[in-house]
């Protein structure tokens, strides 16, 4: 089933008569004709949950907004930096007025007038075709004073990042987007309640407000009974890694995972097989081989121990490592915290120590469980959850693979012991320019 990916190809999309050719805005002037409350409780009914990597609902969490005569805003988060997602970069670049109109519908529902969308700073290009279309849909009257005749005003900014991973969180995000140093914020209060510029702020992913017009179109109780019950509608999922299809795959949510990686993506390359893999980007406890058949929806993968996340499958293979993995995503989040809180500063980086000494010949099977232990000390202590985000998938390879990294740490004693110690420190030198992870 495709609703977002529907005609995604089409020569000329990312334009307003193109879009506009396809039925685009038809959702914003159905919507319009409806009170705020019924367009919010279409959203409430659809059972929607966020694409950014919470899962929260949208129609839940818009509706922590309070009313009244207030300066509130909507804030799309672009800020695409998970290692293994690009599907937001897709729907910006090829469909930018199904986002805009998204926006537009949900800033209507929730009562809003002024609207941002933070977009990654290397997404460049994708920030000038969103710019051209916002001025193509104020010339059109789909954005501005009095949208199509209403009473509703929208005034809608593009702000472009500095790329900083940690500006993905939504409060980093608040604050990079005041002008100030991109750093998690103490909750509570919550940004529905104290946000952007101290107003109440609804925050939500590309892809989340770009279902809103589908959602619309069809009505909140005949886009729920699209997917599972608790998991709702449709998902765009990013495939990369050790796959011979890496791409963006439209898929009904509740399918089974091996179809999307096998079927869709086309599995390893020839002659190898699935180690492991991460079903919801980076930041997601790894599964194994023995997973495959799980259903793809956000319950199941939270009963197997991961989650679905940001929607992003890497797939390693054997040709890989497990240390391998774990050094580049170690390294990759020591790089990016932004070094308030103390556990996430220190974890990351003390986890990165630890495995190059299992790399050097330096570790024994003991450091595999104090790193272990430290990985949970790191988890639930922090404002955001960046330092989650490694120890996450850290200690589900610890758990998962400990005989081999046991092994690992065996072999490169006896490399370092018979002085092929120089080989070692070779290998560390040219993984320093290594990816964050084996990312096609």
């Amino acid at each position: 089933m495709k609703l977002l990916f529907d005609g995604i190809d089409e020569p000329g999309l990312n334009t307003l008569p193109v879009y506009e050719r396809r039925g685009g805005y038809q959702a914003l002037r159905k919507a319009l004709t409806m009170t705020p409350e019924e367009v919010l409780s279409d959203i409430t009914e659809s059972s929607l949950r966020g694409r950014g990597g919470a899962g929260f609902r949208m129609g839940q969490k818009a509706s922590f907004l309070p009313h009244g005569d207030m300066e509130k805003y909507l804030v799309c988060n672009a800020d695409e930096s998970e290692p293994g997602t690009f599907k937001d970069r897709e729907l910006m670049q090829k469909s930018p007025h199904m986002l805009i109109e998204g926006i537009a519908i949900a800033s209507y529902a929730a009562e809003i007038n002024r609207a941002f969308i933070y977009i990654r700073g290397e997404y460049s290009h994708q920030a000038d075709i969103l710019e051209a279309a916002i001025a193509e849909a104020e010339q059109a009257g789909y954005l501005g004073q009095g949208i199509l005749g209403s009473a509703h005003d929208l005034n809608l900014v593009l702000h472009r990042g500095a790329g900083a991973y940690i500006c993905g969180e939504e409060t980093g995000l608040l604050d990079s987007l005041e002008g100030k140093r991109g750093n998690p914020r103490l909750k509570p209060p919550f940004p529905a309640i104290e946000g952007l510029y101290h107003g109440p702020t609804l925050i939500n992913n590309v892809e989340t407000l770009a279902t809103v017009p589908t959602i619309i179109r069809l009505g909140g109780a005949e886009y729920a009974k699209i997917g599972t019950e608790t998991s709702t509608g449709t998902k765009v999922v990013s495939v990369s890694g050790d796959v011979q299809r890496p791409g963006n795959y439209e898929i009904e949510l509740g399918i089974p995972s091996r179809v999307l990686i096998y079927d869709l993506a086309g599995g390893p390359p020839e002659g190898r097989e699935v180690k492991f893999w991460f079903p919801g980007g980076s930041s997601a406890p790894v599964l194994t081989k023995d997973d495959l058949d799980l259903p793809y929806d956000f319950d199941s993968m939270a009963k197997a121990g991961s989650m679905l996340g940001s929607g992003a499958i890497i797939v390693v293979d054997d040709s890989h490592t497990v240390l391998e993995v774990a050094l580049k995503l170690a390294k990759f989040y020591a790089h990016e915290s932004c070094g308030k809180c103390v556990p996430c500063r220190e974890g990351t980086n003390w986890t990165v120590k630890m495995l190059r000494r299992i790399q050097s010949g330096e570790a024994t099977p003991m450091d595999l469980d104090l790193m272990a232990s430290v990985q949970t000390q790191i988890i639930g202590n922090c404002l955001c959850v960046l330092g989650d985000a490694m120890a996450m998938p850290i200690g589900s390879m610890i758990e998962k693979f400990r005989d081999e990294l046991e092994a690992e740490i065996e072999a490169a004693r006896e490399r370092a012991a018979t002085g092929e110690l120089e080989d070692v420190i070779a290998l560390g030198v040219a993984d320093e320019h290594a990816g964050p992870l084996p990312v096609h």
